[in-house]
């Protein structure tokens, strides 16, 4: 599994990178948040669910590490 951002829907409101405290997501040029971490252990996915939760637009997603979308 890996955790991506949907970069359309994320307004930069940074829940997703304080809640993983920078470990995962963390900010791009654009202000945007952006996964950081390729290779998650289920404390990870964890934290990642947590984030999806307080997301407010959504842009969290866990994907297999085959999946693109």
């Amino acid at each position: 599994m890996k955790a991506k951002i949907i970069e359309e829907k994320c307004i930069g409101c940074g829940s997703c990178v304080s809640l993983t405290d920078q470990k995962i997501f963390d900010f791009n040029d654009d202000g945007k948040a952006q996964a950081i971490t390729t290779t998650l252990s289920e404390e990870d996915i964890n934290l990642i669910k947590n984030a999806m939760d307080y997301c407010p637009t959504d842009a969290i997603e866990l994907v297999e590490n085959d999946e693109e979308k």
